[in-house]
């Protein structure tokens, strides 16, 4: 026989049954807390004013109101023989005995008065007024009868049996401290937050901090933190008691930087309190990228977020929030497929820099508004081949899925609104700057279908004159994304203008690396820790493709550049040089001038020709105008002085 099992049989059932018990009475003690508590309260306050001077009045007290009762009986009693000695009511020893019983009454009365307030502060212990209260049902009186109850050593003894039990029963179970188990895993903060989310502490203490009426259940620990369901009692909501965060904060000691989440509970009685103690993503490396991994990990369920190619996205953080680290692994994975490619325009030049070798990228004011000019056309070719009954058209290495990530955002919206550089007979002045944003606005109305995709990256998320988000590109804007932000009214801008009711409070984020990802009406506002990518990290990633226009294929970063194409007119064999001599590598001046020569008409053509950059083809355009080396003509075109010549002819 296996002594050990049957002594486990034995004495499981009455271990749980002592841990029945004892759950039982966790869940009635606070309800008999607040009866103990005034018991104890009351009985605290008698035994303070039963000091040594209060009694010493009281028998004082006691002595004159026994003086004051034996005076007035004889008076009464004196003034008794007075009215049976003589007839007349008018006579001297009526009158003097009648005044003499006057005075000891009034005397008594006051007497009675002082010794009913030495009573009252010098009370009688609680304790003993129970007693008196609960021995009625000892003194025999003819009323009891009266009222059925004319056994009187029977049922009122058992009733008042009974309360004295009850009595009894409710200040062990108030004075009980339930059990407050805490788990071995907890830190040393998580149980002292956790001791003070128990029923037994908060019940005692609510009032003061004006949550009287609540009633939370013992902290259960989660990946996430500590979560505590709150009964709301009387007059209270959801959203008053959300209202009294402040007061919470203070009840549990909490730190101010820890982040608190009260929202409503499964019934409309009920609220959720959860401190976010620590993180379900705490030992999980992310750190650098590959391809596919995910964006970043929720903290409080510990699932992998990931966010698709081919969404347009708003990214919204202050700086030192971890922005451009947080977005890194976006781009990368935007860039690294044969049928996806990367345009990246960043006026600030430092994130720009990073992706040279597998984006094409956009600094100065001439580089954007070329290369905005470029997706422009390139988006209304590729509208022209989407197939009748398709939204979208397919992408494919020779039609890539071209990703266009605007880094600042405030900045490019500033550099739209410079003002144009008037244009005279020598000078054709600058470009309509403004037609930047207005490129934009445009592939994000109409980009998408053409798998150009705009992802808007700002430090300020506002849409007044100064902010970094365009109103006409919010509104397209399907996937939202904030790290740490500035104030509630950029987190109403970023997530929507339910963002404070529904909880998303990006200016409550912590800093860096933890967002919030809004992309539905059933996503959820928890934050996100987010994968971090630094710039050695960017650099370290193997070349890819960059993207150009006008169906020239992609380049490879670090090609060598493609010989420019020239008109050159057929010439004899015999005036050709047999042994030409070397000449000097010719500069990007004379590599625009014999564009032109050889019947290039823009700036764009000049571009297509000779492979340089068009910002840097209009300042040698420019140059050479102002030179007289080539002349523009009012509708723009460019020739050589001669060449104009015979066209006016």
């Amino acid at each position: 026989m296996d002594l050990k099992a049957v002594s486990t049989k034995i004495t499981e059932p009455t271990k749980s049954a002592s841990v029945a018990i004892t759950n039982a009475l966790d869940a009635l003690a606070p309800m008999a807390v607040p009866f103990a508590a005034r018991w104890d309260a009351e009985a605290d306050r008698r035994a303070k004013l039963r000091t040594p001077e209060n009694l010493k009045a009281l028998l004082e007290a006691q002595k004159k109101h026994t003086a004051a009762r034996s005076t007035a009986a004889t008076a009464r009693s004196q003034r008794q023989a007075a009215r049976k000695a003589s007839s007349n009511p008018l006579s001297t020893a009526r009158r003097a005995a009648r005044t003499a019983d006057k005075a000891a009454r009034q005397h008594k009365t006051e007497a009675r008065a002082a010794l009913k307030a030495a009573k009252k502060n010098y009370p009688a212990t609680l304790a003993a007024r129970a007693v008196q209260a609960h021995a009625v049902h000892a003194v025999p009186a003819a009323g009891l009868t009266a009222v059925g109850w004319d056994q009187v050593g029977a049922y009122p003894a058992s009733v008042s049996a009974g309360l004295i039990g009850l009595n009894m029963l409710g200040l062990w179970l108030g004075r009980r401290q339930p059990r407050v188990v805490a788990d071995h895993e907890m830190s040393a903060e998580e149980q002292r937050l956790a001791a003070r989310l128990d029923p037994s502490f908060w019940v005692q203490h609510a009032d003061e901090r004006g949550l009287a009426g609540t009633v939370p259940s013992p902290a259960e620990l989660t990946p996430a933190g500590l979560v505590s369901h709150v009964r709301l009692d009387g007059r209270w909501t959801p959203k008053t008691f959300r209202a009294k965060a402040d007061e919470i904060r203070a009840m549990l000691g909490a730190r101010t930087d820890l982040r608190m989440e009260i929202k409503a509970g499964s019934h409309g009685d009920r609220a959720t309190i959860t401190l976010r103690t620590r993180s379900a993503a705490d030992g999980i490396d992310l750190t650098g990228w590959e391809p596919g991994a995910p964006w970043g990990v929720d903290t409080v369920t510990g699932e992998p977020v990931y966010v698709p190619l081919g969404r347009r996205m708003l990214i919204a953080g202050t700086s030192g929030s971890g922005k451009s680290w947080s977005t890194r692994a976006l781009l990368a994975e935007g860039s690294e497929y044969e049928d996806h490619r990367l345009v990246v325009i960043d006026p600030k030049r430092v994130e720009a820099i990073n992706w040279q070798h597998r984006a094409r990228t956009a600094i100065s004011i001439e580089e954007v508004l070329d290369v905005t000019d470029d997706l422009v056309a390139e988006m209304h070719e590729r509208l022209e081949l989407v197939p009748r009954g398709q939204d979208v058209i397919q992408i494919s290495p020779e039609r890539p899925r071209i990703t266009v990530f605007v880094d600042e955002g405030a900045e490019v919206i500033a550099m739209s609104a410079t003002k144009r550089q008037r244009a005279t007979a020598e000078d054709p002045g600058d470009p309509d700057w403004s037609r930047i944003m207005e490129n934009l606005r445009t592939l994000a109305r109409m980009g998408r279908a053409a798998e150009i995709i705009l992802i808007w990256a700002t430090q300020k998320p506002t849409m007044d004159r100064q902010g970094g988000i365009d109103p006409q590109i919010s509104a397209q804007i399907t996937y939202r994304a904030a790290l740490a932000l500035s104030t509630s009214g950029e987190s109403r801008v970023v997530f929507g203008e339910d963002a404070t009711e529904k909880g998303w409070h990006g200016h409550e984020l912590p800093m860096p690396g933890v967002a919030m990802l809004r992309y539905s009406p059933k996503a959820k506002p928890h934050p996100i820790r987010t994968r971090a990518f630094s710039p050695a990290d960017v650099i370290a990633l193997p070349e890819r493709p960059v993207w150009r226009h006008h169906g020239i294929p992609a380049v490879a970063a670090g090609a060598p550049d493609v010989p420019p194409l020239r008109l050159v007119k057929e010439e004899p064999a015999a005036a050709v040089p047999a042994q030409p001599q070397p000449k000097a590598e010719p500069t990007n001046r004379d590599r625009v001038l014999a564009a032109i020569e050889a019947g290039s008409r823009t700036v764009a053509d000049v571009a297509l020709v000779t492979g340089i950059n068009k910002g840097t083809v209009s300042k040698q355009v420019k140059a050479l105008v102002q030179d007289a080396e080539i002349v523009r003509a009012e509708d723009g075109s460019l020739s050589l002085p001669t060449q104009a010549g015979e066209v006016s002819a």
